[in-house]
């Protein structure tokens, strides 16, 4: 049979060999203090101790939201899913923007990686922040690692027309080219240019 928090806490009192001492914090009560009560709502602000009525009397009245507004009581409820911690919408950056940061790199790993973290007030990202097979794409369509999807599809478009073998009377160098640049093409639309 379950035992209640009574029961346990006298337990622990005569295994101790101590005495409860804590007496109920309500005016004009004699009993013993066994439960705890928060004195306000702030984290840290103290407990009183009652007896197991005045707890029940106590929690009955307990507004946890009193002296606040409803706007203040919806902010809570909100922030209370995340613990109160701050949260920011999935995809979106936090802090300082991306393109103000400076990379502290001793050991050269981004250097090593293909990247390069660019410096405080750079006007555009670095040409390095694509991956090797990215960079071989873009140059198979002789464009530069800084582009946007219209501008690959411009390119593609015109490639195309130049290197397909209906207008190089069936030039194999043109075939292998193009071939070349549909191949980086339908790999440039998967990396996620807008």
């Amino acid at each position: 049979m379950p035992r209640s928090r009574r029961d346990v806490i006298r337990d622990r009192g005569a295994a101790s060999g101590q005495a409860e001492t804590r007496s109920c914090d309500h005016p004009g009560c004699a009993g013993a203090g066994e439960f705890r009560a928060p004195r306000a709502r702030a984290p840290g602000s103290g407990s009183y101790w009652f007896c197991l009525d005045h707890v029940r009397l106590y929690n009955a009245a307990w507004d946890f939201f009193a002296g606040m507004s409803q706007a203040e009581i919806e902010a809570y409820q909100r922030n209370n899913a995340t613990w109160h911690r701050p949260t920011w919408r999935l995809g979106t950056t936090h802090g300082e923007p991306a393109d103000s940061a400076v990379w502290i790199d001793p050991f050269d790993f981004i250097a090593e990686a293909g990247l390069n973290g660019f410096r405080k007030g750079a006007a555009e990202p670095p040409a390095a922040a694509v991956i090797p097979e990215e960079r071989q794409a873009l140059a198979a369509l002789d464009l530069e690692p800084v582009v946007t999807l219209q501008d690959i599809k411009t390119r593609y478009k015109e490639l195309a027309k130049r290197f397909h073998p209906d207008t190089n009377g069936g030039d194999k160098a043109a075939e292998e080219r193009l071939k070349r640049i549909n191949q980086a093409y339908t790999f440039l639309l998967t990396c996620g240019y807008t």
